[in-house]
Formats: C-alpha cells, sequence, structure tokens
C-alpha cells in the first residue's frame, strides 16, 4: 500500500510540473483541462488496476514462500552436498571409491546401486559380483549351470525381442489411427530401458540365484534324504535355492517309470557341481585306467538299467584275488584286470565288488547287478574327505 501511495504521489506532483512550465493558453483551457483530466484519470485507473492485480500476485507469491518456508522448517534438514558444496562419495578418488565399493556385501552394492547413475554402473559391474558369485556359488555352479543361464538369457532376449515387435507393431497401427486426429502418442521407454539392470551381467545372474528364480543344474550327495538306496552317491539334480533357510530344493529327474522325485531342505555340504562335464545319461569317457593302484579312490557311473541316469557312486581300488596285498610284491598295477571295491556293503553282498577290464572298458554289467560305465580317479584329499564324511553308520547290506 505504501508502494502504491508513493507511486500515486510522484505521479501527481509531475503532473502539477507540468503543468506551471507549461500553462495552457486561456482559450484552451475548459476544452484541454477536460480531456486532460479524463486522460489522467483513465491513465491513473488503469495504472491503479495494473498495479493492484501485480500486488495481490506477488501477495499471493510471497505468501506462497512464506508457506513453503514454513513447512521446510517442519520437515528434518537434508543435507545437498551441490548447495552447501560439500563433498560427496563422488569426489573421492578413483583407487579410493573402488576399494570401498570392493568392501561392500551384495546387499550393501544393490542398495549404493540406487543412488545414482554414476554409482548405478560401478555397482553393477561384473568385476565386482564375479567375487561375490565365486565366493558363494563357486562350490555348485560348473560349465552345465553356466550353459544353462546363457540358454535362459537368449530365451528372455527373444521375447523380449518379440513383445517389442509386437508393441512397435500396435503402435505404428495406433500412430495412424491418431493421425487422423492429429493427436501424435508421446512413447519413451528410454527411461524404462536405463533402469533396467542389463540382463547378461553377473549381478543379473547372482539374484536370480538368490531369489530361488533359475532351477540351475547340480549333483546331490545320498539323494533323497539319505535314502538306503543312494548312500555314497552322487545323483544330477535341478536346484533351487531358499534364502529363508538357506537351503535347496533339489528337483530329480525321473528314473523309468517314477516321477520326478522332489527333496526339500538340502543343505549346502550334499552339494557340488559336476568334476566332469559329462551328461547324466552318457557314459564317461575314462583317462585314468592306467593310472589305478590298489588304494586309489574313485568314482564311477553306476546306473539300475539303461533307462536311468548315471550316478558316481565312491569306491577304491583293491588287490587281486592271487596278491596277498605285500606292497613290495603287489602287482596288480601291471594286470588288465581292475578290482574296484566298495567297502559300505558287507562280504559277500553282490554290491561289494566289481571286475572291469582296464585296457577296453566300456559299459559294463547287468539288468541283476546293474551297469557300470566310466571311471574318475579321486585326485583331491577335499574329495575324498567328502566322501568319508559321508562314511554311513552302520554297513551296508
Amino acid at each position: 500500500m505504501l508502494l502504491y501511495l508513493f507511486i500515486t504521489c510522484f505521479s501527481f506532483v509531475l503532473f502539477l510540473n507540468s503543468l506551471v512550465l507549461k500553462p495552457f493558453p486561456p482559450w484552451a483551457w475548459p476544452t484541454e483541462l477536460r480531456l486532460l483530466s479524463l486522460w489522467f484519470w483513465k491513465e491513473l485507473s488503469i495504472f491503479s488496476i495494473s498495479s493492484s492485480i501485480k500486488n495481490s500476485l506477488n501477495i499471493r507469491k510471497i505468501a506462497s514462500k512464506l508457506s513453503f518456508k514454513n513447512m521446510t522448517t517442519r520437515t528434518p534438514k537434508v543435507d545437498n552436498t551441490e548447495e552447501s558444496g560439500g563433498m560427496s562419495v563422488l569426489d573421492l578418488p578413483e583407487l579410493v571409491l573402488e576399494c570401498i565399493l570392493e568392501k561392500l556385501p551384495p546387499s550393501g552394492l544393490c542398495s549404493m546401486a540406487g543412488v545414482c547413475n554414476s554409482l548405478r554402473d560401478r555397482c553393477m559391474s561384473d568385476y565386482l559380483w564375479e567375487r561375490h558369485m565365486k565366493q558363494k556359488w563357486g562350490r555348485v555352479i560348473g560349465p552345465a549351470a553356466y550353459r544353462e543361464w546363457q540358454w535362459h538369457m537368449a530365451s528372455r532376449k527373444d521375447s523380449a525381442n518379440l513383445k517389442q515387435g509386437k508393441q512397435r507393431l500396435w503402435m505404428k497401427l495406433l500412430s495412424l489411427v491418431r493421425s487422423f486426429s492429429w493427436i501424435r502418442p508421446k512413447v519413451d521407454d528410454s527411461s524404462k530401458q536405463r533402469n533396467s539392470m542389463p540382463v547378461d551381467s553377473i549381478m543379473s545372474w547372482y539374484l536370480a540365484l538368490e531369489s530361488g528364480r533359475f532351477w540351475f543344474p547340480a549333483q546331490v550327495y545320498n539323494r533323497e534324504n539319505g535314502h538306503v538306496g543312494f548312500m555314497l552317491s552322487c545323483y544330477d539334480a535341478e536346484l533351487s535355492y531358499d534364502l529363508r533357510t538357506d537351503t535347496f530344493q533339489a528337483r530329480y529327474p525321473p528314473h523309468g517309470r517314477r516321477v520326478i522325485a522332489i527333496e526339500s531342505g538340502v543343505p549346502w555340504e550334499r552339494l557340488r557341481a559336476p568334476p566332469v562335464d559329462t551328461s547324466p545319461h552318457d557314459l564317461h569317457i575314462s583317462d585314468c585306467l592306467n593310472e589305478l593302484h590298489p588304494g586309489d579312490h574313485i568314482e564311477i557311473q553306476w546306473r539300475r538299467n539303461k533307462e536311468f541316469p548315471y550316478g558316481w557312486w565312491y569306491g577304491v581300488v583293491g588287490h587281486l584275488e592271487s596278491c596277498d596285498g605285500n606292497e613290495n610284491y603287489c602287482r596288480c598295477h601291471n594286470s588288465d584286470t581292475v578290482v574296484l571295491e566298495f567297502n559300505q556293503y558287507t562280504l559277500g553282498s553282490r554290491w561289494r565288488k566289481t571286475i572291469i577290464n582296464r585296457k577296453d572298458h566300456r559299459e559294463e554289467g547287468n539288468e541283476a547287478d546293474g551297469f557300470y560305465g566310466g571311471i574318475r580317479k579321486l585326485n583331491s584329499t577335499e574329495e575324498i574327505n567328502m566322501w568319508k564324511r559321508l562314511w554311513p553308520v552302520e554297513v551296508l547290506e
């Protein structure tokens, strides 16, 4: 109001000065004065209306600013590094920031990836997730699981491409329809593409395993909760992780006429990645037959009949009947016959011992005793100790 009064008075003073400096002639006074007075009040009324409108708008702006200021004073203060000039994480040297990210667990990397685009790109790098993948999943992930993941990614990409193709077709049809009404559809999927995780990243693989959405092939010791018919064996299965119990669900392929067997609560200790890249339905080509000596630890493929897949069974190389077991005189390693013993079975059991041909070993056996396949020699102490930890409490019949 003060500003309005000042402007009004000041304009009136200027008007009076103009009258004093340039007086109108007497003959024109009544008419010109009347016109001038009309013009003055007209301009004054317009100016006053416009100024009042401006003042009202300014008052509203000031009121909104004051209300916003009051609202911000009620809410907790959040530091803004850009306004305050403080130092952020991105201002750290690259090597220091990399060392910090390397110390974060997977949950920390996921949280940090949501801060900004720069940290998102860093936290999703394969370099950081390779260590977490190897540390947690290295024991159970093998070439077969990697191939399964590659196939899974390819199928997802194909389905995504098919979906995008259908969307493009519908958008073209929609644009043709809307072109008649002069309406252009505004579609921008770039934000979704930027926020989506790369399908082929190690981070996506890790999270797919962690969530249990991805079933991967591995092998399970003593399948079906240690069923007596599978003691000291290791069979292929499809596994899904349960984060709540830190265990797995195993899905075994059907055996002959048997349906798919499912086992829950399988611990990490009973799992391993397949030691050889051989399908459970294929014969493993043995490359260690000439190296086998009595006392060596081995695994051998065995299946009940030819409709079943192979499982790996633990055994040791024994002596021939003609050998007394004396190391100084033993020549069993020179013989073409190799004795394999499965000492978890009692003496006299048909599963206790079998004989194979060292030089021409293929699948051997019959429908009564089962079929023995390829052999692999155990050179790792860790593998041998694992079988010993699984040794049954009682001798099997």
